[in-house]
C-alpha cells in the first residue's frame, strides 16, 4: 500500500496542451473536514482504508494544500444542454488533478468538483455544496456496488465556506475517479468551432489511450464510434432495468466510456412508474426514465454530427441503426437475470411487459417486487406479493404463466434459483429519502449516517439484518422529493 504523497502520476491530457485545457490552481474552503470516504475507490489507488484518517487526504482535497505529481487543469468542452446548443461549457467548479497509475496498470483520473472559478465558471462561483456532494458520492459507489458502470468517488469533504443557492449553504469538495473525463461534449466543442485539427488530436489521443483496438481496423474514427455507442446501449440497458433516472442526459453529461457520470438530480424509482420525472428543472419531461433510450440514441446522434469531418455521414448513420437492437438485447437479458430465468424463450419480453404493465397499474415498488420474487418457494412468494397489486385477475394469469416458464427451465433446485436472483436483484437501494435524511444529519455536522448509508449500499445484495431500516418501504413523504439541477 501507498501513501498519498506517493502516487504515480502520469498526466497525459495535460499535456495534450493549453486547446483541451486550462492551468487552474484549486481554491482553498474553510475549515475543512472530512465527511466519509469510500475503501473501495481509495484501494484503487493503492491506499489503505485507514488513509481516510490521514490528514493530508482532507489538504489535498480542500485545496489546501498542493497535491505531489498534480497538474490541476479544467477542461473545455461544449454540449447540447436540454436539446439547445451551447457554445461553451468546461469545468466551471472541478478540476483534473491529475491521472494516476496504480500498481495493477490502470490509470485513474482525479477530478476534484467544488475547486472554485475556472475560465469556464461562466456566472457560478466554482464550488459544489454539502448536498450534491454527499448525493454524488453515494450514487457513484452504490451503481458500481449494483454493477452498473459508473465514476467513482473516493471521498467528501465540507467546510465552513458560505455559499448561496435558493439559500446560503456550505460550500464542499468531491474527488471522484474514472478512467477518463472526455465526454461528447469536447467532440462537438472543438467540431463547432471549427477546430478540426484538434479535434483530430483528440480523437487520436482517445482512441491510442481507451480504445486502441480500433486501431487494428481500416477505418479506426467509425469503429471508435461503434464502440461508444455499444457501452452507451449497455450502460442505458443497466440503467433501466435497475429503474436508475440520470435527469441530465446533456451531451456534456455523457462519457466516451459509457460509465454513469456527472450526478444530478437522479433517483431510483421507488414505485414503478415509467413517466418519472426526477429533475425538478425539466419542465418539459425530456428527461424522464421512459425518455432515456431516445435520449441517449439522440445524444449519440451528436456525437456522430462532430465526427462527419472524418467519418461519412451515411456509415455513422447505418452505425445509429445498431443502437436500439443492442440495448433491447442487453436489457432483455438483463430482465431474465432478474426474473430468474437462465434460457430464452421467444415470448419473455411480452412476458416482462405485461409485468411492467401490472406494476404501474398497481403502483408496485420496483426493486422490492424483485428482490422479493426471488425469495423460496417461488409460489409462495408470488401469494405474498399479489397483495400489491390492483388487477387481481392480470396477476394472477401472470403468475401462472410464470410459474410455468420456471418449470420449463427444467431446474427444480428452488435455492438455486433464489440464490440467483437475490445475487442479481438488490436488497438496499439508494432511495431519494435516505439519502435526503443523511445530507440532513451531515449539514448538523453529523456525519454517522451518510457513512452507515454508504457501508449498507455498498453490499446491495447481502442480507444485513441490522440494517433491516433500509430495506423498508419509502414512506408517501419520501416519494416525491423534488431534487433539482442548482448544486
Amino acid at each position: 500500500m501507498k501513501r498519498l504523497s506517493e502516487l504515480t502520476f502520469d498526466n497525459r491530457f495535460a499535456r495534450l496542451g493549453d486547446t483541451f485545457s486550462t492551468a487552474v490552481t484549486p481554491l482553498p474552503i474553510a475549515a475543512p473536514r472530512l465527511v466519509v470516504a469510500s475503501p473501495a475507490a481509495l484501494a484503487l489507488l493503492d491506499l489503505a482504508p485507514a488513509t481516510a484518517d490521514d490528514p493530508q487526504l482532507v489538504a489535498f482535497c480542500s485545496g489546501q494544500s498542493p497535491w505531489p505529481g498534480a497538474e490541476p487543469r479544467a477542461m473545455v468542452y461544449s454540449g447540447h444542454q436540454f436539446g439547445f446548443y451551447n457554445p461553451q461549457l468546461g469545468d466551471g467548479r472541478g478540476l483534473l488533478l491529475g491521472e494516476v497509475i496504480n500498481a495493477a496498470g490502470e490509470r485513474w483520473d482525479l477530478h476534484l468538483k467544488g475547486a472554485g472559478k475556472t475560465p469556464y465558471s461562466r456566472m457560478g462561483d466554482g464550488r459544489a455544496v454539502l448536498r450534491s456532494s454527499i448525493r454524488e458520492f453515494l450514487a457513484s459507489e452504490h451503481l458500481h456496488a449494483l454493477g452498473i458502470p459508473s465514476s467513482r468517488a473516493l471521498c467528501v469533504t465540507a467546510s465552513d465556506t458560505p455559499v448561496w443557492r435558493e439559500t446560503e449553504e456550505r460550500a464542499a469538495t468531491l474527488l471522484r475517479l474514472a478512467p477518463s473525463h472526455v465526454r461528447f461534449g469536447h467532440f462537438e466543442f472543438f467540431y463547432y468551432t471549427r477546430q478540426h485539427e484538434a479535434l483530430r488530436q483528440l480523437l487520436d489521443y482517445v482512441i491510442g489511450e481507451y480504445f486502441a483496438d480500433c486501431l487494428e481496423h481500416p477505418e479506426p474514427y467509425r469503429t471508435f464510434f461503434d464502440r461508444v455507442l455499444e457501452r452507451t446501449a449497455t450502460l442505458l440497458a443497466r440503467w433501466q432495468a435497475y429503474g436508475f433516472c440520470h435527469g441530465v442526459m446533456n451531451t456534456d453529461n455523457m462519457s466516451i466510456l459509457g460509465i454513469t457520470f456527472d450526478y444530478g438530480p437522479y433517483a431510483f424509482l421507488d414505485d414503478f412508474d415509467p413517466g418519472l420525472v426526477c429533475n425538478h428543472s425539466d419542465d418539459t419531461g425530456r428527461y424522464a426514465f421512459d425518455n432515456q433510450v431516445p435520449i441517449a440514441h439522440w445524444n449519440l446522434s451528436a456525437l456522430a454530427q462532430a465526427l462527419t469531418p472524418f467519418v461519412d455521414r451515411d456509415v455513422l448513420l447505418d452505425s445509429l441503426k445498431r443502437f436500439l437492437p443492442l440495448f433491447r438485447g442487453a436489457w432483455l437479458e438483463l430482465m431474465r437475470r432478474r426474473l430468474g430465468l437462465t434460457t430464452a424463450e421467444a415470448d419473455d419480453r411480452e412476458r416482462i411487459q405485461r409485468l411492467l404493465q401490472l406494476m404501474q397499474g398497481s403502483a408496485v415498488d420496483y426493486s422490492r417486487f424483485f428482490r422479493e420474487l426471488g425469495d423460496s418457494p417461488a409460489a409462495v412468494a408470488l401469494r405474498r406479493l399479489r397483495e400489491d397489486f390492483v388487477d387481481l385477475a392480470g396477476f394472477d394469469a401472470w403468475a401462472e404463466d410464470y410459474l410455468a416458464r420456471l418449470a420449463r427451465e427444467g431446474k427444480a433446485d428452488e435455492a438455486a434459483r433464489c440464490a440467483r436472483m437475490h445475487a442479481v436483484n438488490p436488497k438496499y437501494i439508494l432511495r431519494n429519502y435516505l439519502a435526503q435524511q443523511a445530507i440532513e444529519a451531515a449539514e448538523r455536522g453529523d456525519y454517522g449516517p451518510v457513512r452507515e448509508l454508504h457501508a449498507v449500499l455498498s453490499r446491495p445484495f447481502d442480507e444485513q439484518p441490522e440494517m433491516e431500516r433500509y430495506a423498508e418501504r419509502p414512506p408517501e413523504w419520501g416519494k416525491h422529493l423534488e431534487i433539482s439541477c442548482s448544486s
